[in-house]
């Protein structure tokens, strides 16, 4: 047998989250067949087998976070059979999750108590109403029948009701006190109800929580061991499981006049993989480089145009054209005239980094969060070349397969807001780099233009840039002579001829 150990995929990392096993027990697997998927603090990876052989167990659930190096996997020898899996231990009884304010909370309603299932039990309890028993031990010794009876095979389910008149009854005297805890409070989380439904298996703070999120904990499924319902099970129905309970405590907001709640108050999300790493990514940016944005509004009408005859070329025809990819252009031309766009601050060294070449990074929102995986040399790619990375880049990035590589080493950035309806912004500069630009949306405006005739307002192609420099070593002169750069390229996309 061979266990595979979580490997570090990156530069660096230190823990991984298991998205998704490719895998199951029993399954047959050669060298290099992708056999799990996880999540690092940059990007989703797919794991192949280093093993040939059969699987014989999955050693981390998924959606676990583990170091690296932990086992996740082992896998025997072809044909060889998995371990039959042990049985899960019976739950322990937990006395602190009883109300004993509610008789109903035993498990019987008015009138009712419940017994053991078997002869055994049934003839402990007659004898104890006979009065073969003292008070304190017969009060002791049906509690440890109800227990015993509401964990055995088949569970609540199997329980039988006896009339409240068969049922006995200790009696109390003054030297014995009565017990402090009825006996038939001592009946477990998960027994019968008042309504005869089951109810289900959770400690009391996952109780607590469960009914301060309003989360009915009968419509769960439990993922712990034995079924037992845990704090992860209860926060993913409140963030769009089944449909919550009112609490109790708002249980008036329901009468006329008082607005109902929208779902639960409040949710926790766990901070993890790619959204962990680009919040520590932005908050070490935003606190080390001294930020300055300026901002230029273009008309981008002769773009437009640009892109729709580069759609028409046959070159073109299976790959995306979009303005973006003459943004891309006239940023990287721009450069030509202004390198220290291209540079890095080396704080430790205290020198100014000056890169011969330019890795084009795009930043891209997925469902994990901002990724800025960057096309490299793009400057020494044709249009058409750099048409086919900047789509093969943005298509990988919202299947959420980019690889640490591909965002490594990025000397300047993109990040695209118009395709969400956005004018602009002040984008935060990604670490290792000195600029980022940002493109907003491209809208129908009036415009005043100059011709033969004089001025006149027209409707044009509108669209606003926003570059954001470290000012510790790119003064102003040089981020306006960049932006007015490529401002006008992207409004005569023929200048670009001269740079």
């Amino acid at each position: 047998m061979s266990e595979f150990l979580l490997p570090d995929v990156g530069e660096g990392l230190t823990e991984a989250e298991i998205v998704s096993w490719k895998v199951k027990e029993g399954d047959t697997v050669e060298i290099n067949d992708v056999i799990v998927e996880i999540e690092t603090a940059k990007s989703i990876v797919e794991l192949p087998s280093p093993f040939a052989g059969t699987v014989l167990g999955l050693l981390v659930p998924e959606g676990q976070t583990v170091a690296v190096g932990t086992p996740i996997i082992s896998i025997g020898t072809p044909g060889e059979a998995p371990a039959a899996a042990p049985q899960p231990p019976s739950p322990a009884v937990d006395l602190t999750d009883i109300d004993l304010s509610n008789p109903a909370a035993s498990g019987g309603g008015e009138g009712e108590s419940l017994v053991g299932r078997n002869k055994a039990e049934r003839g402990a309890l007659r004898r104890a109403r006979r009065g073969s028993a003292s008070p304190a031990s017969e009060a002791g010794a049906q509690a440890q029948l109800q227990l015993q009876g509401a964990f055995a095979p088949g569970g609540a389910q199997s329980h039988e009701v006896v009339p409240a008149e068969e049922a006995p009854v200790p009696a109390t005297s003054a030297a014995a006190p009565p017990p402090s805890r009825p006996a038939e409070a001592l009946v477990p989380a998960h027994t019968q109800s008042p309504r005869g439904d089951v109810r289900a298996l959770a400690k009391p703070p996952v109780r607590k929580l469960a009914k301060d999120l309003g989360i009915d904990l009968a419509t769960l499924t439990g993922s712990g061991s034995g079924g037992v319902i845990t704090r992860e099970d209860v926060q993913a129905a409140a963030s769009g499981g089944p449909a919550p309970r009112m609490p109790e405590q708002y249980a008036d907001l329901g009468r006329p006049g008082v607005a109902p709640m929208m779902g639960a108050r409040e949710t926790r999300e766990p901070v993890k993989g790619v959204r962990k790493m680009m919040a520590q990514a932005m908050s070490r940016s935003a606190f080390t480089s001294p930020h300055v944005t300026e901002w230029i509004t273009v008309d981008v009408t002769a773009t437009m145009d640009f892109v729709e005859r580069l759609k028409q070329r046959r070159e073109l025809r299976d790959v995306k054209v979009s303005p973006l990819l003459v943004l891309a252009r006239a940023c990287i031309l721009a450069m030509r005239r202004t390198p220290e766009i291209n540079s890095w601050w080396d704080d430790a060294a205290q020198e100014v980094v000056y890169k011969g070449y330019v890795n084009l990074g795009i930043a891209a929102a997925t469902p994990r969060g901002l990724v800025v995986p960057n096309v490299k040399d793009a400057d020494q790619l044709s249009l058409v070349e750099l048409a086919r990375a900047l789509g093969e880049l943005t298509a990988t990035a919202r299947e959420g397969k980019t690889q640490p590589a591909e965002m490594a080493g990025g000397t300047f950035t993109i990040t695209n807001v118009g395709v969400f309806g956005v004018d602009a912004g002040t984008p935060i500069i990604n670490p290792g780099e000195s600029a980022i630009l940002c493109f907003g949306a491209v809208r129908k405006q009036p415009w005043v233009v100059s011709g033969p005739d004089g001025d006149q307002i027209v409707p044009r192609q509108i669209t606003t840039l926003a570059l954001s420099f470290d000012h510790r070593h790119i003064d102003g002169e040089k981020g306006s002579r960049f932006l007015a750069d490529v401002a006008g390229i992207l409004e005569d996309p023929a200048s670009a001829l001269l740079f």
